[in-house]
């Protein structure tokens, strides 16, 4: 399954759990923004250090939706191989695997 049809998928799964529990996830909203929004770093800083946890976590989901959040706060390739270089050394064989997922899903949304 292509990348972009993953996103789109888990996107349309937690609409579904947004309906069954939406005090919780809207709580969740609530936590991101303002993890987002608040502090020195910009957001694309902060989506380096959520896609290098998504990877050691080995969340594919997590990967995709940050590659994709990546994108849109200005990251290049070649920032997004120095977060992969940095999630690999925290994280071992298992870390390179998913890098490879990281990877592949930015080649794929920017292509």
């Amino acid at each position: 399954m292509a990348y972009k049809d993953k996103i789109t998928e888990m996107r349309n799964e937690l609409r579904v759990m947004n309906k069954l529990i939406p005090e919780a996830m809207a709580g969740f909203g609530a936590l991101s923004k303002a993890a987002k929004d608040n502090g020195p770093l910009d957001v694309k800083q902060k989506e380096f250090i959520a896609l290098g946890m998504a990877i050691v976590l080995r969340c594919e989901p997590c990967i995709n939706f940050h590659v994709e959040a990546l994108m849109k706060a200005g990251g290049s390739r070649e920032e997004l191989g120095d977060v992969l270089a940095m999630a690999v050394q925290m994280g071992g064989g298992p870390a390179v695997m998913y890098a490879g997922h990281a990877l592949a899903c930015w080649d794929e949304l920017a292509g």
